[in-house]
């Protein structure tokens, strides 16, 4: 008996097949549409409470949350359609 294995290992950096590079291929993940709105939303706040302590403006609290908020999902359904409309425009691979 033989203590030598034809095969390479996948699991091991030094493999050549294509097992050892899981998705070495694959492109990197797009940005997602929710992380875009909620870094805007944050930084639209952030920009309001600067406003509000320089005395430019005085600001009612909640017609500036109404506003977010008609804002952030407006961003998310047209994010979410664009990001839907890319994805049909892609080649299919066959794979589930």
């Amino acid at each position: 008996m033989s203590n030598v294995n034809p095969s390479p290992d996948p699991y091991t950096p030094e493999s050549t097949t294509a097992a050892g590079h899981p998705g070495a291929d694959a492109t990197p993940p797009a940005t997602r549409v929710g992380t875009v709105v909620w870094g805007l939303i944050v930084m639209a706040l952030a920009a309001l409470i600067v406003i509000a302590q320089l005395g430019v403006v005085t600001l009612n609290g909640t017609y500036v949350l109404i506003g977010l908020m008609i804002g952030a999902g407006a961003a998310l359904v047209i994010g979410g359609l664009l990001s839907a409309r890319k994805r049909d425009n892609e080649r299919t691979t066959g794979k589930s």
